[in-house]
């Protein structure tokens, strides 16, 4: 297996999590779900979770990424808090917060932008081209959970518009579980494992559905975690009166939360050239090797930097230190 501790990798890491200071001082302020008492944080539809603050150290992440050979990490609103679906008035100073952290965190990161939810059927457009305008945001996250459906893209629209006129790309994360109506207690592995991948899948078919390259015919679009393994679905999908369709280089799925196994799947289905490195650190780590020397290096360096919008030979570090 190859060594990617050491050596110029250049590798980018697409998804990643890190509480800034300000973010982690609302979250505590707060006396309704989301919300942290010390360290243990509570959402609407998942049991207590113990966060561990070490996680979310700028200086011990920067060390980890190094030694795994990530030179740039872009960071993302944790979506499962549900900040977004609070509402215009709740959400902004959270998600204000949020962009002003990642405005001060070290050259090695970068930030994907988030917006409120579209409950009043409005977006925030300008708002949103905005961030996108600075360096420090690579694009725009969107929960998936507000993605389920084919409306749910259409609904999305001018945001997505907005991206595709700034060249930058959609990542698909999923969003907060709603709380289950049948009784008995759910193992706590259950949201990661089953909701957080259903709403992929939703997302993913939907996109499909909502005809989304017709809509968007530039704008670059990457699920997290493999899309929930929704490409394997693809054989079933014609089976049940889906159409064929090509292979569609600007659709990305990343390979957060996946073995070898699983990302070798999605590979016969998509390409190597569709995945791209994600690691959800600080839940997981980036993949080290797959599939030989030369699909690796296509999924830690060339794949990442293709989606993002960057030249794909370079140095190491994908943007100038950030001041």
């Amino acid at each position: 297996m190859p060594d990617h501790t050491t050596g110029p990798t250049g590798a980018v890491d697409v998804h990643q999590h890190l509480w800034t200071d300000e973010l982690v001082d609302r979250l505590r302020a707060r006396s309704r779900a989301p919300y942290l008492r010390g360290w243990t944080l509570h959402l609407e539809g998942e049991p207590p979770f113990e966060v561990d603050p070490t996680h979310h150290d700028v200086a011990t992440r920067v060390a980890t990424d190094t030694d795994a050979g990530v030179v740039t990490a872009c960071v993302g609103l944790s979506s499962p808090l549900g900040i977004e679906r609070l509402g215009g008035p709740a959400a902004r100073p959270l998600l204000d917060a949020w962009h002003r952290g990642a405005r001060d965190l070290p050259g090695h990161f970068r930030a994907w932008a988030s917006v409120p939810a579209l409950d009043d059927g409005e977006a925030d457009v300008a708002a949103l081209s905005g961030l996108l305008a600075e360096e420090r945001f690579v694009g725009l996250q969107l929960p998936a959970s507000d993605l389920a459906t084919p409306y749910g893209w259409e609904a999305h629209a001018p945001l997505l518009r907005a991206a595709e006129l700034a060249d930058a790309p959609v990542l698909v994360h999923p969003g907060p579980e709603p709380r289950h109506v049948l009784p008995g207690r759910l193992p706590d592995w259950w949201a990661p494992v089953v909701g957080y991948t259903a709403q992929l899948q939703a997302a993913y078919w939907a996109w499909h559905a909502a005809s989304g390259r017709a809509l968007f015919p530039t704008l670059r679009v990457v699920f997290v975690a493999g899309a929930g393994l929704a490409p394997l679905l693809t054989e079933r999908h014609l089976l049940r009166g889906g159409q064929r369709e090509a292979l569609d280089p600007l659709l990305h799925a990343e390979t957060s939360g996946l073995g070898v196994r699983a990302l070798e799947s999605v590979v016969r289905v998509l390409g190597v050239d569709a995945l791209v490195l994600g690691s959800d650190r600080p839940y997981g780590e980036p993949v080290a090797a797959l599939l030989g020397d030369a699909a690796t290096h296509a999924v830690r360096v060339t794949n990442p930097r293709r989606l993002l919008g960057l030249p794909v030979a370079g140095g190491e570090r994908s943007w100038p230190a950030a001041s």
